[in-house]
């Protein structure tokens, strides 16, 4: 590969003069060549990187970490001939799903036009791109998989090396490729963040779709900001290219007609991940029912456009994301875990095709069919409102126990600020309980993702040891640390397994031996013994479960061991 790359620059070299601005980057993709219906492999696109850093002086090519294939990432950093003093930092990330490679495609475009200056990088955009995430999936190529997909010929896999979903790793972190990509974000700090994907879900006139992180989830008015000015402003921006954009249409086996509500990216996803650290993020979905050709170029012009809107509204996006940290380090509770309010909508024209149900010759029975011949103009309500299901008080600090190593190191990756204590120390601090959750029935990306949780807390004093963690919640990380430490949290450690060992009891009793002692405790404990009577008097399930009553004796004694669904991390309040 490498022999190949120095040959393929010393062609382009020979045929330049010393003038870069006159200088042409000849590069043929697989794109071009086979017009649009191929994709380059993973080393012909780190090759073609490669290539356009040693022929530029305004692109470097960086490797971060180590990803589960073995590789490093790789992030490209352009730089205009003359920038401006404070850049506003623009991410593109490609390949999370490698058998979606329209952006990747797109980009390698976009970066031999700016080489050439057919496109010109504005002075106030420092652009860095992501060639490939899923490097595992990228190498994993075939022709299949995507049995919905119009396009490319032979594309990459989902999974990774480990057969993990990168788009549902941003928080739990299970995979290498996550930890390198901290690297890479929290280096580049983005103002506009940009995941490139196709997507389905039903057929329309349309080849382009975005996903804008949910505007109450962003919060503030950046939230504001991103939806009533910014995604406006695109749109108009894409309709003078002739592409009309809709929202991500968030729907299944079932027509766009009955509306739609917008897909909430909580911070498993991409975007949920960096609307924690307050960049304006989106996800661009193409139609995969398009030809890859249309749906590569249509990225292609998305990307300028959102480049050139980021240009014109930087001073603006970067006071914005300063105003959204300042206003989350003042506030006094946080909000989490939003739903969709269905009784506040908007009503857009959709460019959709008249559908039919007709009798399947597969099942015999009813199946939706597109008439993609029958074009058709029809108002929707789109539901794109959310509202926090829960708000809790925003603690001065946590407290992690050294022995959570997992978590203090995806704390480091994350750069959140910890101090240890240095002597073992009795503090006042709030405890949370577990008092309720449900458990999905099926694995979910190498889990059983808990749900609907709730605790109950106490102030108590406990015991800190040295070279356990302080985590003051006053820093940038706020939000990472909230969500990801408070158990009720959507996608918080909790719901993703972290702290399963906290839910099994390592110690119980024989009956016939706790016999004795739980008639002991009752006659020495009279008012337990009121309340043990009164739920026999008032739940017959209970009443005639022997053992049910022995246990609830056993809980309320001093034998119950106090880490049964005691969560470990504290809470000090401010």
């Amino acid at each position: 590969m490498f022999k190949k790359r120095f040959f393929i620059v010393a062609l382009i070299l020979s045929a330049c003069t010393n003038n870069e601005d006159t200088r042409h980057f000849e590069y043929p993709l697989k794109f071009e060549t086979s017009n649009g219906t191929e994709t380059s492999n993973y080393n012909e696109i780190i090759d073609f990187y490669s290539a356009a850093a040693d022929f530029s002086s305004f692109i470097s090519l960086n490797e971060f970490g180590v990803t589960d294939s073995g590789e490093a990432l790789h992030l490209l950093q352009i730089k205009p001939e003359e920038q401006v003093e404070n850049p506003l930092k623009f991410l593109i990330i490609n390949g999370i799903h490698p058998g979606e490679p329209d952006g990747i495609d797109a980009s390698m475009l976009m970066i031999k036009s700016i080489i050439d200056n057919t496109i010109q990088l504005p002075k106030e955009i420092e652009l860095y791109i992501l060639p490939v995430y899923n490097i595992g999936g990228a190498k994993n190529r075939n022709n299949s998989s995507r049995a919905n997909q119009n396009g490319p010929e032979e594309y990459g896999f989902r999974g990774n090396a480990l057969n993990y979903d990168l788009n549902r790793d941003f928080i739990k972190s299970d995979t290498q490729n996550s930890k390198a990509f901290y690297q890479i974000y929290h280096h580049v700090n983005p103002d506009v963040f940009v995941d490139t994907h196709v997507s389905n879900g039903a057929d329309y006139q349309y080849t382009l779709t975005h996903l804008f992180t949910q505007s109450q989830q962003l919060g503030g008015d950046l939230g504001t900001y991103v939806h009533k000015d910014f995604i406006p402003k695109l749109e108009a921006d894409l309709l003078t290219k002739s592409l009309p954009i809709t929202p991500y249409v968030n729907v299944f086996n079932r027509t766009p007609q009955d509306g739609f509500s917008q897909f909430l990216d909580s911070p498993r996803y991409s975007t949920g991940y960096t609307s924690l650290w307050n960049s304006l993020g989106l996800m661009i979905e193409t139609h995969m029912l398009k030809a890859y050709k249309q749906r590569v170029d249509a990225t292609l012009e998305m990307l300028k456009s959102l480049i050139y809107s980021s240009a014109k509204e930087s001073s603006k996006i970067k006071q914005l994301r300063a105003q959204n940290f300042e206003k989350h380090l003042k506030a006094k509770n946080y909000d989490f875990n939003f739903q969709v309010d269905t009784t506040q909508y908007k009503t857009f024209s959709f460019l959709g095709y008249n559908a039919t149900q007709e009798k399947s010759k597969v099942t015999e029975g009813k199946r939706l069919k597109y008439n993609t011949d029958q074009p058709l103009t029809y108002p929707v309500k789109y539901y794109n409102y959310f509202s926090p299901t829960n708000t809790v008080e925003i603690p001065k600090a946590y407290i992690i126990p050294k022995t959570y190593q997992k978590i203090l190191e995806l704390f480091q990756f994350n750069q959140v600020k910890m101090t240890k204590f240095q002597k073992d120390t009795i503090l006042n601090a709030e405890v949370y309980s577990i008092s309720n959750y449900k458990t999905g029935n099926a694995p979910y990306e190498g889990h059983y993702l808990h749900y609907q949780t709730e605790v109950e807390s106490t102030i108590e004093k406990v015991e800190v040891k040295q070279g356990d963690v302080l985590i003051e919640t006053n820093q940038k990380a706020i939000r990472y640390i909230i969500e990801t430490l408070e158990p009720e949290a959507v996608d918080s450690f909790f719901n993703w397994n972290f702290f399963d060992v906290i839910l099994q009891r390592k110690e119980g009793f024989s009956p016939y031996v706790f016999e004795d002692i739980a008639e002991e405790i009752l006659l020495k404990n009279s008012d337990l013994r009121i309340k043990f009577d009164t739920l026999k008097s008032t739940n017959e399930e209970f009443a005639n479960n022997a053992y049910a009553q022995l246990d609830w004796i056993y809980k309320h004694s001093k034998y119950y061991e106090k880490a049964h669904h005691r969560y470990p991390i504290y809470r000090i309040p401010k």
